[in-house]
């Protein structure tokens, strides 16, 4: 009698959150533009930024795929037991009281962001980057007994299917021009917001670029335990992703009303219900990704840190036995077998050390959640903002000079010029890898929801190019100078263009499935593709030696 009470509560509990839902994405949207238009603001995006991933509205689950999942630990095992007690429907209630907090949480937070000078209104087809998916890489952090687990196909699906009704719905009367402003209004500027944004984007490519060359000189040396070392800034990179998808402090300020800052502050003094202080979270998880400091960070700095390119690359010269070792002169040769077992070691290495740093990042966030502080929004919205434009353009400009006049021409004249080829042509390059990415993301990972097209093509294609490079690099031709842009190339621009942090991220949401059939054909399609450009190289005439050291 207790299961069939607990399986028909279940489907209750399912059927008015997704009621809920429904309603509740309506009024977001119709609340929102009226908020945009009647209250003060300084940011005004395009409406196609609602795409990316970080605003999705909450997910509407269908009958047969039940949200809520339950979870077991040794500590649990005699608290919980295989029997069905009532506290498990204490715990199902509590979760629906967590969508009607949800709903309560939103309305607080647009009243009271309407009293503030001025907020962070994303553009729709923000949705759509990979680095902002609004699915957490740790869905039960407390580590309840009874959670709702999210999916990133229902947040796409969802997102779709509420774009094809607003496109229905008759649009709304223009607001007549004659009518007063309110006192203090000050006018949104769309152009701001995006050069915000890409000017984080050009900073932090930069940065990554950087952060991506050093480590793989750091890790480059005789004996090392893993000679390919393109494995250590996806790891580093896949943990700052996982740190920043989880955190909840550097940016909880949000646009100058800290909702769960207070939320959390009630809970700690015991005024919260955990329902409330699980909405602000929620809340807070989109309101973050819609700050261009924090899409800087993840798009750019994380989705440069990481190459998928390198990955692919790496597997490839694993295969066909060319990964060098450093001070070891000669390569012995090997029977095919060993080729094969190197790809898959290259293979499960990469994929699974990845996939730990998001996690460890994620759970790296959550252990130093007491300690890590806030970042003041007058700091970010007022300084960091405008700082930013005038540091991407004076780096990347700088960058350009250093390629063209690099410091060791005059520092030791005749000797070879190493600075180029070694980090400037790659930060030269490096921006235009990571705005191509931001935009193809932005453009096309809404197209699939269990594919996220955008990062698949820009990982494929950008894999073809440094497969390019590297051919026209190994044959040789344009000397030392050609050598070091192609080096320029693989580096900056295929480095940044494909991206390892956002791939793993969308792997760990997507159903297993999919998450599967995902990972196997980027992986397979872009080896293809290296083989097909590479191997006719390598397998007739081998590959010529560099005319330029990196």
């Amino acid at each position: 009698m207790t299961e069939p009470r607990h399986r028909a509560h279940t489907d209750h509990v399912n059927r008015d959150t997704s009621e809920l839902h429904r309603g509740e994405s309506q009024r977001s949207r119709t609340s929102r533009n009226e908020s945009s238009t009647l209250h003060p603001a300084e940011y005004d995006t395009p409406g196609t930024y609602l795409d990316l991933e970080g605003f999705s509205p909450p997910i509407e689950y269908q009958d047969n795929d039940t949200p809520f999942r339950h979870a077991s630990t040794r500590e649990d095992a005699q608290r919980y037991s295989a029997s069905i007690d009532p506290d498990h429907l204490t715990g199902l209630e509590r979760r629906q009281s967590l969508a009607l907090s949800r709903h309560e949480s939103r309305l607080s937070r647009r009243r009271s962001s309407q009293t503030q000078q001025s907020d962070y209104n994303a553009p729709d087809n923000f949705e759509n980057l990979g680095e902002l998916a609004a699915v957490s890489p740790v869905q039960n952090p407390d580590e309840a007994p009874v959670y709702q687990h999210e999916n990133l196909e229902d947040v796409r699906s969802q997102e779709q299917e509420e774009a094809r009704r607003r496109k229905s719905q008759t649009p709304e009367p223009p607001i007549e021009k004659h009518r007063k402003e309110p006192a203090g209004t000050v006018h949104v500027s769309r152009l701001a917001t995006q050069i915000y944004t890409l000017s984080y984007l050009i900073l932090f490519s930069i940065f990554g670029t950087l952060a991506r060359l050093g480590l793989q000189a750091l890790t480059s040396y005789p004996g090392a335990p893993v000679i390919f070392s393109s494995i250590w800034p996806n790891f580093a990179g896949c943990i700052v992703m996982g740190f920043l998808a989880e955190d909840r402090m550097l940016f909880s300020h949000e646009w100058g009303v800290p909702t769960y800052a207070n939320e959390l502050r009630k809970a700690q003094n015991g005024d919260a219900s955990p329902g409330d202080l699980a909405a602000a979270k929620k809340a807070h998880a989109a309101t973050k990704k819609t700050i261009p400091l924090y899409i800087g960070l993840a798009t750019g700095f994380c989705g440069s840190f990481t190459s998928f390119s390198s990955f692919i690359r790496d597997i490839f010269l694993a295969l066909s036995n060319d990964l060098s070792t450093p001070n070891v002169s000669t390569i012995s040769h090997r029977n095919g077998g060993y080729s094969f077992m190197a790809l898959l070691a290259v293979a499960i290495l990469t994929i699974s050390i990845s996939l730990c740093g998001l996690f460890f990042g994620a759970h790296l966030a959550i252990a130093t959640e007491p300690i890590i502080p806030a970042i003041p929004y007058p700091v970010t919205r007022k300084i960091l903002d405008r700082i930013a434009v005038f540091l991407a353009l004076g780096c990347w400009l700088g960058a350009v000079l250093l390629s063209a006049l690099p410091p060791d021409r005059f520092s030791h004249p005749g000797a070879g010029e190493l600075w180029r080829g070694r980090a400037t042509f790659a930060l030269v390059f490096a921006p235009l890898g990571c705005l191509t990415r931001f935009y193809a993301s932005l453009y096309l990972n809404g197209k699939v929801a269990s594919f996220p097209l955008g990062t698949f093509s820009v990982n494929v294609f950008g894999t073809a190019v440094l497969g390019m490079a590297w051919v026209l690099a190994h044959v040789p031709l344009g000397g030392t100078v050609g050598c070091q842009v192609l080096q320029g190339v693989e580096d900056g621009f295929c480095g940044c263009l494909t991206t390892v942090s956002t791939w793993v991220a969308e792997l760990s949401a997507l159903r297993r499935r999919h998450a599967y059939a995902y990972g196997a054909v980027s992986v397979g399609v872009s080896l293809a593709v290296l083989v097909i450009i590479m191997g006719g190289l390598r397998w007739t005439r081998g590959f010529g030696e560099l005319l330029c050291t990196h």
